[in-house]
């Protein structure tokens, strides 16, 4: 019996690496001379907290570290974005870095597994699916489809056995 696993793990060294790349290019460019724009990244959580003056400063200072997470090769699928909450002259938007799959999710993929009438196996674990089969060859059919398939969320095949 052949099996892999479909999971959503990022490597927060490299989303740690990004940051410190992105502070520095915030910290030396013209345009945010004299403004309170930081970034911080709780590693703990896997939460980015970006504070700057005003909108086009967020807007800006989120581009810069998208660029940054694309270049190390992070997938801003997994990205989860929260509200931009006004705190006194600055505002703040906290970023969730997506660490494994969340029940719906996991059911999205199980469905799409079932709706493509390959003969295995999908089962949802805790944060990820399993799926099983007795060929290899559809295994990999499988994960064929979810690469096609377009989610809203991005997912990685691991413990390919």
């Amino acid at each position: 019996m052949a099996s892999f696993d479909i999971v959503c793990e990022i490597d927060t060294q490299e989303v740690s690496n990004a940051v410190d790349q992105a502070r520095r290019e915030i910290k030396n460019r013209y345009d945010f001379k004299g403004s309170s724009c930081e970034i911080d990244f709780d590693k703990t959580k896997s939460v980015l907290m970006i504070t700057a003056d005003d909108e086009m400063k967020m807007q800006i200072t989120i581009d810069i570290m998208l660029t940054k997470l694309i270049k190390r090769s992070v997938p801003v699928k997994s990205l989860v974005y929260g509200k931009t909450e006004p705190s006194g002259r600055v505002q703040k938007k906290e970023i969730t870095v997506q660490q494994g799959l969340s029940k719906e999710q996991c059911k999205k993929i199980n469905q799409f597994i079932k709706s493509s009438k390959i003969k295995v196996q999908p089962q949802t674990q805790s944060d990820s699916v399993r799926v099983s089969s007795k060929k290899k060859d559809d295994l990999q059919a499988v994960m064929q489809a979810i690469k096609k398939h377009e989610f809203d969320f991005d997912v990685q095949f691991a413990n390919f056995r």
